[in-house]
């Protein structure tokens, strides 16, 4: 059997368009080789692993005018926190605007709406909803947590010297103003009721749903990441806080097993114990049934520091 020749880069690891396989001058008998996939008309893909998901999209924004990823596919590209039912799904979601047909190919989820300007953006080289559109758009299948979630991912505000970014993904604004255009979007009711409860501090979405595990068991609300001046120089950001109470919540994820990580959280332990503050650690485990061990832990601990419930 006649070896077929070489595709040229970035074609021989990456899905290409036959636009573009024309363009870098690749012949049509080289194009109906077998080794090259035919998932949709005008798409090739050549047998690579890992194909980055971006990559994959892209020759489907290509081929279709006016095409962007959305829902589903967006929320994986931005890789929004939390839960999105449906995401871990085969079908690439892909947008066009309401003047035009819906896309039809195989393995693809089509969608229409109404698009402002800067709701579609460029992801390295490929078109796809905005973080902030896309949160709407992905409104309806979440549940109203969910939705805070990832809308505290949203507006936190980042760290430079560790992010490189030093302004949040979006401000309440932003989000607000998402919602009043487009008044009367399946799941819009969910997402007003989100934003009403998401809040400007959370890292992670543990830290979210524990927020509001607390608040829904008539806890007090916490604050954030607040600066937590301990004496001598010393300041600790715990993840939530009762400064009234001096009580430091912090949620231990995976990362906290780790020898290096270990040494720090007793460190960290013992600089809130000569303070006067009570620490009270929350790991995955006291997240279980809503929440409810960790819910336990905190009201015991506001409790000893004179908390009642009203």
């Amino acid at each position: 059997m006649k070896v077929p020749s070489e595709l040229p880069q970035p074609l021989s690891s990456l899905p290409f368009t036959l636009k573009e396989a024309a363009d870098a001058g690749i012949t049509q008998r080289r194009l109906r080789h077998q080794g090259l996939g035919r998932p949709s008309r005008g798409v090739r893909v050549p047998e690579v692993e890992d194909c980055p998901l971006d990559r994959s999209i892209r020759p489907y924004t290509l081929v279709t005018e006016s095409a962007a990823a959305s829902h589903a596919s967006a929320f994986l590209l931005w890789e929004f926190p939390g839960f999105l039912p449906g995401s871990d799904e085969q079908l690439i979601h892909i947008s066009r605007p309401d003047s035009v047909a819906i896309m039809r190919r195989p393995g693809v989820k089509g969608h229409r709406g109404q698009f402002f300007d800067d709701e579609i953006v460029n992801f390295n080289g490929l078109l796809v909803t905005s973080r902030a559109r896309t949160w709407l758009d992905c409104a309806r299948k979440m549940s109203i947590d969910e939705i805070t979630v990832v809308a505290d991912h949203l507006l936190r505000i980042p760290r430079p010297d560790f992010e490189g970014r030093a302004e949040p993904f979006a401000t309440k604004e932003d989000l607000e103003d998402m919602l009043d255009r487009h008044k009367g979007t399946p799941g819009i009711q969910k997402a007003r009721l989100a934003l009403e409860q998401a809040r400007v501090g959370a890292d992670s979405a543990p830290e979210t749903r524990l927020r509001l595990a607390l608040e829904y068991a008539g806890l007090p609300e916490p604050k954030l990441n607040m600066r937590a001046d301990l004496g001598a120089g010393v300041v600790r950001q715990p993840d939530l806080a009762y400064r009234d109470h001096k009580v430091a919540v912090e949620y231990e994820g995976d990362g906290h097993s780790e020898v290096a990580q270990i040494v720090r959280d007793i460190a960290r332990e013992e600089d809130f114990a000569r303070a006067g503050w009570l620490p009270v650690r929350i790991s995955k485990r006291h997240m279980q049934n809503d929440a409810r061990a960790a819910v336990a832990k905190v009201r015991s601990a506001l409790m000893t520091r004179g908390w009642s419930p009203k």
